[in-house]
């Protein structure tokens, strides 16, 4: 009978950690750049005495979802597209180099080039800080050029673009980093997109449909709980003496 529980109770939590990754990843649908979480079933063995036979069905993300999301035109001089695999260099809250596939820029109260959620935006030599009230320009290679009045353009930097050979691992702040921490070398042949969106990876249709299977899913292993129960009632009451 407890086979049944372990199971039931097991399959159950995993139902629920699932909606929380599609839920998660619905509620960023329209997250520009955004990379879809994936997430799959293991089974790990119960420890202990007498419950080797036992095993928990876990849900465990694997990672990320690499397809490209769509490309918006928006005519701004700040949005960029990341090509291909190509990733944005941005400093992280604890002060790590981190990656994003975000490319709405802006300009902050100190000339810094920011992201949209204010991480900085580092270039070959690190932040880059562009001339008060200037015009902005971003070349396919990155190369951010600033035109202060009717002066010629003039190079203030340029966009720091990795392109990383293994899949990069998704941290709590939404951000991007190496598997092993450490900062990827930028890749001069990477390219962007310039006055133009990458757009979230993420289907609204099959991230709804498989939510309605999942809650689904969840009510049969509910069920299943239900039978155990009643079950186990039923052979209490042939085994209690009368």
């Amino acid at each position: 009978m407890d086979r049944l529980i372990y199971l039931s109770m097991s399959g159950a939590k995993a139902t629920l950690q699932r909606q929380d990754v599609l839920a998660h990843n619905l509620a960023n649908a329209s997250t520009n750049g955004f990379r879809a979480e994936m997430a799959a079933f293991r089974a790990v063995p119960v420890q202990g005495d007498g419950a080797s036979t036992r095993a928990y069905a876990l849900e465990s993300t694997i990672g990320y979802d690499s397809t490209g999301g769509p490309i918006q035109s928006t005519g701004r001089d700040l949005d960029v597209a990341l090509k291909g695999n190509a990733w944005l260099s941005v400093q992280g809250q604890d002060g790590t180099e981190a990656y994003t596939r975000a490319g709405a820029l802006e300009v902050d109260a100190q000339g810094q080039i920011v992201t949209a959620t204010g991480r900085l935006v580092l270039g070959d030599g690190g932040p880059i800080t562009v001339p008060a009230g200037a015009q902005l320009e971003v070349a396919g290679d990155g190369t951010i050029s600033a035109t202060v009045g009717n002066a010629r353009p003039q190079a203030v930097g340029r966009l720091k673009l990795v392109t990383p050979e293994a899949a990069l691992k998704r941290g709590d702040d939404g951000l991007f980093r190496a598997a092993d921490g450490n900062p990827l070398d930028a890749d001069p042949q990477a390219r962007l997109q310039g006055g133009a969106l990458e757009g979230s990876n993420v289907s609204p249709v099959e991230t709804m449909v498989a939510m309605i299977a999942a809650s689904r899913q969840f009510e049969q292993q509910m069920k299943s709980l239900q039978t155990a129960e009643t079950r186990d009632q039923a052979a209490s009451r042939l085994l209690s003496p009368t």
